[in-house]
């Protein structure tokens, strides 16, 4: 079975039970659909078809030993996929499934390890946009696991809409459907815990917070350690947009803003606080974007992606953000924050020094 290769998407509006079951159908065939969750868009690809989920590979030019998280129905049989379901597992999944929630388990030993980037592990979760749910109902009859990165290139922003999933992948002959569910909710990507090692470790912090983890278990989640498995979005360089990503503290932005914007770069600002720069018009109109993004933690994530690719539209070279907050619930976007600017504080210290600053 096979299909003309198309990356136009269903859009909301005329997302119909009869779309989802066609993109179903081509997942089936070992085909690659592009489509949304509550965290960001996914690409996924049929978990047990080790040439379908190769393609995911070819298509984000993903190295082959990193990971990906595999996707399920409400009400799925874990024991079908991992042989070590734990009482904490089923804690866990009780209290957040489905939702921004991705746990390690050992993985079955009849699930082709192309998920796993040749670990003994994988990576499951059950998403809780309608729009994931509905098509995981349908592939395979719901017992099926769609294997699903994030719609982009690898290493690049993720997509939390479909605009942007076209943006990445409208030349590529691979990526067959895109369904359009909207914006994503949360923004940023599911949280992961690892349960292979009797203990909770937190691979990747999200929405679903080390606090809330802990109140549940009982126990504070680890921090990842060297025998840690390879998971999803940890390595140190991530999430990053085409400009490099300054970070900057609130009392260090206007002077850096300003000798840049003086100097003649082009330079986009992502900032949550009122700054006494914007009073000064020539650094207001020097800009080229500025993006005023929400004060609180969950309102940042949910836009943060959206900011950096608009950042990156506007022909930028170098996104300066304002440092967010130390605090607990800030860590998730510190986290991607983290990886998105790795390697560009020389960037900016070169571009001050060519200033005189």
């Amino acid at each position: 079975m096979s299909h003309p290769a198309s990356t136009a998407a269903v859009t909301t509006g005329t997302l119909s039970g009869a779309a989802i079951d066609a993109a179903a159908r081509r997942l089936e065939a070992g085909e690659l659909v592009a489509f949304p969750t509550e965290t960001v868009y996914g690409l996924g690809a049929d978990a047990e078809n080790p040439a379908a989920v190769a393609a995911i590979y070819r298509a984000k030019d993903r190295p082959s030993d990193h990971p990906v998280i595999v996707h399920l129905a409400p009400g799925a049989d874990l024991g079908y996929w991992s042989s070590g379901v734990t009482p904490m597992a089923q804690q866990l999944m009780a209290a957040f499934w489905p939702g921004p929630l991705t746990l390690i388990l050992p993985r079955a030993a009849h699930i082709p390890d192309a998920v796993s980037g040749g670990q003994t592990s994988i990576g499951l979760r059950c998403p809780s946009h309608p729009v994931a749910q509905a098509l995981l109902r349908s592939f395979k009859g719901g017992r099926g696991g769609i294997a699903a990165p994030s719609a982009n290139r690898f290493g690049h922003v993720s997509p939390t809409t479909a605009q942007h999933v076209r943006d990445e992948f409208g030349s590529s002959e691979l990526v067959t459907c895109v369904l359009d569910g909207g914006q994503s909710e949360v923004g940023i990507e599911s949280t992961i815990v690892d349960l292979t090692r009797g203990v909770p470790v937190l691979l990747r912090p999200g929405h679903v917070s080390a606090a809330e983890l802990a109140e549940l278990l009982g126990i504070w989640p680890a921090l990842p350690d060297a025998a840690a498995p390879r998971a999803s979005g940890t390595l140190e360089a991530h999430y990053a947009p085409q400009a490099p990503v300054a970070l900057v503290a609130t009392d260090r932005l206007a002077v850096t803003l300003t000798a840049l914007v003086l100097a003649g770069r082009r330079v986009a600002l992502l900032h949550r606080t009122e700054l006494n720069l914007l009073a000064d018009p020539a650094v207001v109109m020097g800009l080229f974007a500025r993006v005023v993004l929400p004060t609180d933690a969950a309102g940042f994530a949910h836009d943060l992606y959206a900011a950096l690719r608009a950042s990156d539209q506007a022909g930028t070279e170098l996104i300066v953000l304002e440092t967010p907050p130390a605090s607990a619930d800030w860590h998730p976007v510190s986290d991607r924050l983290k990886r998105a600017a790795h390697g560009s504080t020389s960037v900016l210290a070169g571009m001050l020094h060519s200033t005189g600053n």
